[in-house]
């Protein structure tokens, strides 16, 4: 949902008509208009000053307008709307972030007057506090309904206000309604049937409370302590602008109720604790509570110390203190994991194993205080959810935070926390971002590929996340897929061989590494066949292909979709996700059927045959597109086999309805009993009830020289040279080159999709070095043209630097709002610096893009795909610090109309092949038919004696052969063997491989 934003500048209001004459007590400060409606005020858009509207689809924001009325309750005019809201939809008048926030603080709260229909709606109305600007700032909110005719004020006190808990983008300041930097003020409109409106004269009014100014908080809503310690509470009192209070603030304190016996299990604690008038904001005072010694084994016993505040605002909740369960065995460490699981289960309640099958989003829990109410099992941050700031310790401290609130449950069973790390810690700002695994494909290196998967479980574990929903297995099919980039390619078998990431990620496949500060549970993505739907399937928005349909025979499915996965069970890959898409398998009767509730392929193919032992956990919201009302939503999915639900904003209904579900008899105690042990079998591995808490001695290596060395090496390794004529690359640093192109100084563009927010944007939202900057750093000779509009006379050579903006998913779907066509301004570049130079061009994409109509101008080409923040291995490669030496994921299209099209079809012949990649700086071997021929007999040798370092090593040399023979005559004859050969390779039959490259050789 986006923010609403807020209020009325400085100079506007010292311009205002004369304040209300409505009275107001003598030691009330006079009304502060914020809003007359009188058109001093304009209808604008952020981040101007001004009232704009919002809401979630285009039909959802109100019309807005300034009407004359004769009984306005203020000067002449009126704010009138209309609304017919299906979603959410409001508005909001918004002051603008580069004037000053406005100080609230001096009154009681805020009013104006509504014209009351009748009709019993409620009607939010919203502030913000504190913060950087209005768009960092926190949420305060409350409503009133309307139940009345004819004009009222409505008078709202700042005290009925409430920290919003269910969406605060930006993290919150310092939870306390400080009034003193205020942004201003927003509506939201009931939804569900349409409706009009008429508000007049918002105000500041009446005398401000000190418990608007000073609060009363604890150090934490927690207190875990081992049986017979003393939990220390820290009381604090925090003041607005920290100015001492001006009268004494008192907190009475008592221990009652929670599951511990008072006497037996603790001493009870009661008393007052007194703040002077002066006493200073900071001030803390300290609650001790001593609790006994139990010999006997016990879980988890709760302690509530009840505050009753006067003079300031009392503490959210109430605090904590938990005595630990000890004495259990699943306690103990030394038991197998096995035994521990059991031991655990048989102590848990229905309810208990329900919250362990549920997964929120950290927006939606707010401080966390339904951690422990629902017993959740895990949390995940979405695209884009990050913490204020977003750096390592406040990821490590919010985590930290969330993981407290489970040790006030029985027993005690940590969170498991998990973010899509698809391409490095993209979440996290100043992390190393690898390249796309579309370009980890491209290196053909799965040495590389460990390396990748290790850094990022390194700086993910750094920040206290030990889950990572990665690695994407998808088989990419059709390039019009909007999630294309996040496979490595369109071959299952070199899919199969960057499962190394795996490794890199998780460790051994046993799982004895899991437990370590540097590895994370891994996640093997989508199951199954989300690369291979049909262009036009999707039924969800305006996708054309993401989570459409995919229809296969059997054989296909096992031979293209299937296969990855295996190899995943193999390494020992902790958790697997279904995709949201469809499998329609020919002949087996079913038709279309959301993979969430495949059961045949969930409980059948994944947990039975392949005999995977981890969890299964659901794309976000994924059950909600399956048929039927919820219940039978939550049934599907469960007894198809998924193991816990990632149900971002609904945690609280899925929970009681599985749990309505298993006393129902709908979904079997065995079914329930299976998922939780495979859900804690993973939290025990992980080690988390050892160390629930983030582990941070690796956060000094997040963004570290060493990481990004690796994924500038995997930067360079990316990179496919498709045409290289006159031997144009690699550049001299001697030449004088004339740089252009939309994405030559783009890190966002570079990076792409999921770095930092889901979708991904353009421009410097991270650390990171663009290409440009990496060719300047390189030593080169560069001058720099965005859109070529510099001179380009006197030039040895032109870089051109083109491609796509980020996406990320269906978003990104050819036909939903993208193409594989150039911008017109990247075109026109090509085409002016082509003409004038010698020129390279470079395409940063997530999949090829259709250039063949200017191919023929273009001197060299390059498919960069989206290298990540290491522009220095794009130059690394562009000056011959290293050799290019990358090859085609994909097969690279000539035209839209040709799509899909896939190495091994009966018909194929694209603009370059898949496995296609020259090479610089490195020797090519002479030779020719017969060269081949002696190469393929050594191939079938080294094959036969399982020497795969010498097969691949010897179809290299016989690939090198063919493209020098090939060049720029691409056809089909050349294109399909040539493509199936490095299928071959990868599939250890070299001798078959380099006899394809023979026939290749032979049509070229």
């Amino acid at each position: 949902m986006p923010r609403t934003a807020l209020l009325v500048s400085g100079a506007l209001l010292a311009a205002l008509l004369p304040l209300s004459a409505a009275a107001h007590a003598a030691d009330d400060p006079a009304p502060t208009p914020v809003d007359r409606f009188e058109g001093e005020v304009p209808f604008a858009a952020q981040p101007a000053d001004g009232i704009f509207t919002w809401g979630g689809d285009a039909d959802d924001p109100p019309s807005l307008r300034l009407a004359d009325r004769s009984d306005a309750p203020e000067g002449a005019k009126v704010l009138t709307g209309s609304y017919d809201i299906s979603g959410y939809g409001g508005f909001t008048h918004d002051f603008a972030a580069a004037e000053p926030a406005h100080d609230w603080s001096a009154h009681q709260g805020i009013r104006f007057w509504w014209e009351g229909r009748n009709n019993g709606r409620k009607i939010a109305f919203e502030i913000k506090d504190g913060g950087a600007n209005g768009e960092a700032s926190e949420l305060w909110t409350t409503s009133f309904t309307d139940d009345f005719t004819g004009w009222k004020r409505i008078e709202i006190p700042f005290t009925d206000f409430e920290y919003r808990t269910d969406y605060q983008p930006v993290g919150g300041i310092d939870h306390v309604l400080g009034l003193t930097r205020m942004w201003g003020y927003a509506l939201t409109l009931p939804a569900g049937a349409k409706g009009d409106f008429a508000m007049d004269d918002v105000e500041l009014y009446g005398r401000a409370d000190q418990s608007l100014r000073a609060a009363v908080g604890t150090d934490a809503a927690v207190y875990p302590v081992r049986q017979g310690g003393t939990a220390k509470v820290k009381v604090t009192l925090a003041t607005t602008g920290d100015k001492p209070v001006e009268e004494p603030v008192t907190v009475t304190y008592t221990t009652a109720g929670g599951t511990a016996t008072a006497g037996r299990d603790y001493t009870p604690a009661s008393g007052t604790l007194t703040f002077p008038a002066g006493s200073p904001s900071g001030t803390v005072r300290t609650i001790e509570v001593a609790t006994h010694r139990d010999k006997s084994a016990a879980a988890a016993k709760t302690i509530p110390v009840k505050l009753a505040v006067t003079g300031a605002k009392a503490p959210a909740e109430t605090p904590q203190v938990v005595i630990d369960a000890h004495g259990l065995p699943y306690l103990d460490a030394k038991l197998p994991v096995r035994k521990r699981v059991a031991d655990l289960l048989s102590r848990m309640s229905l309810e208990e194993k329900a919250g362990q099958m549920t997964q929120a989003e950290r927006g939606a829990v707010g401080e966390g205080g339904d951690v422990a109410a629902y017993g959740l099992g895990s949390l995940l941050s979405g695209g884009g959810s990050t913490p204020t700031p977003n750096t390592p310790e406040a990821w490590a401290k919010m985590i930290d935070g969330f993981q407290l609130r489970t040790r006030a449950t029985r027993f005690q069973v940590p969170l498991i926390y998990g973010v899509d790390a698809v391409h490095g810690h993209n979440n996290l700002a100043g992390a190393t971002i690898m390249p796309h695994n579309v370009g980890i494909g491209a290196s053909r290196d799965p040495r590389l590929a460990y390396r990748t998967g290790a850094v990022t479980a390194a700086e993910v574990r750094a920040t206290g996340i030990p889950w990572d929903f990665a690695p994407c297995l998808c088989v990419s099919r059709d390039e019009r897929w909007g999630r294309s980039y996040e496979s490595f390619g369109e071959d299952p078998a070199l899919v199969q061989s960057m499962e190394t990431v795996i490794q890199g990620l998780q460790g051994r496949a046993d799982g004895r590494d899991l437990s370590r500060n540097d590895k994370v549970l891994a996640t093997a993505k989508h199951f199954v066949g989300d690369g291979g739907t049909a262009y036009g399937s999707s039924t969800t928005g305006t996708y054309t292909i993401d989570q459409g349909v995919t229809t296969v025979t059997r054989q296909q499915l096992q031979d293209i979709h299937l296969a990855p996965f295996e190899t995943a069970v193999e390494r020992g890959v902790g958790t697997v996700m279904p995709s949201y898409s469809s499998l329609d398998i020919t002949g087996d009767g079913k038709g279309a059927v959301k993979m969430h509730a495949r059961g045949d392929m969930i409980n059948g193919e994944l947990k039975g045959r392949m005999g995977f032992g981890g969890f299964v956990i659901s794309d976000w919201n994924a059950i909600d597109q399956l048929p039927g009302d919820y219940a039978t939503q939550v049934r599907t999915a469960v007894n198809a086999g998924v193991d816990m639900m990632m149900v971002p904003y609904s945690y609280r209904d899925f929970g009681r309805t599985l749990a309505d579900e298993v006393k129902a008899g709908r979904i079997s105690g065995k079914r329930v009993d299976d998922a939780v042990s495979r859900i804690l079998t993973q939290k025990f591995r992980l080690g988390l009830f050892e160390h629930p808490y983030a582990d941070t001695r690796g956060a000094a290596a997040i963004g570290s020289p060493a990481h990004r060395a690796v994924a500038r090496r995997a930067a360079a390794e990316s990179q496919v040279l498709l045409k290289n004529s006159g031997g144009l690359l690699p550049l001299r640093k001697s030449e004088k080159v004339y740089v252009a192109g939309s994405d030559a100084d783009d890190l966002g563009n570079q990076t792409g999709g999921w770095t930092i927010t889901w979708q991904g944007a353009s421009g410097t939202h991270t650390k990171g070095t663009t290409i440009l900057q990496g060719m300047r750093d390189a030593g080169g000779n560069v001058t720099y043209s965005k859109d070529a509009s510099a001179p380009t006379d006197g030039y040895d050579a032109g870089v051109v630097v083109v491609g796509e903006t980020p996406y990320a998913e269906g978003v990104g779907d050819v036909g939903n709002g993208h193409s594989l066509q150039l911008s017109a301004a990247d075109r026109a570049a090509v085409d002016k610096v082509c003409a004038a130079m010698k020129c390279a061009v470079l395409v940063v994409s997530g999949r090829p893009q259709l250039v063949g109509d200017r191919l023929a101008g273009i001197d060299a080409l390059v498919a960069s795909w989206l290298p990540g923040t290491e522009g220095e291995g794009v130059a690394d490669v562009l000056y011959g610090s290293r050799p290019f030496t990358g090859q085609l994921p994909v097969s690279w299209p000539r035209s839209e109309s040709q799509l899909p099209v896939n190495v091994g079809d009966a018909a194929y012949d694209p603009q370059f092949p898949y496995g296609w990649g020259l090479t610089t700086l490195t020797h090519v071997p002479k030779g020719g038919a017969a060269t081949l021929r002696a190469l393929r007999l050594a191939a079938a040798v080294a094959e036969r004696a399982g020497a795969g370092r010498t097969g691949r090593e010897i179809v290299r040399e016989a690939r090198l052969i063919v493209q020098r023979k090939a060049g720029e005559r691409m056809t089909e004859g050349v294109a399909k063997p040539f493509a199936e050969a490095d299928h071959l390779l990868l599939t250890g039959r070299y001798g078959e491989a380099v006899r394809k490259l023979e026939q290749a050789y032979g049509a070229a």
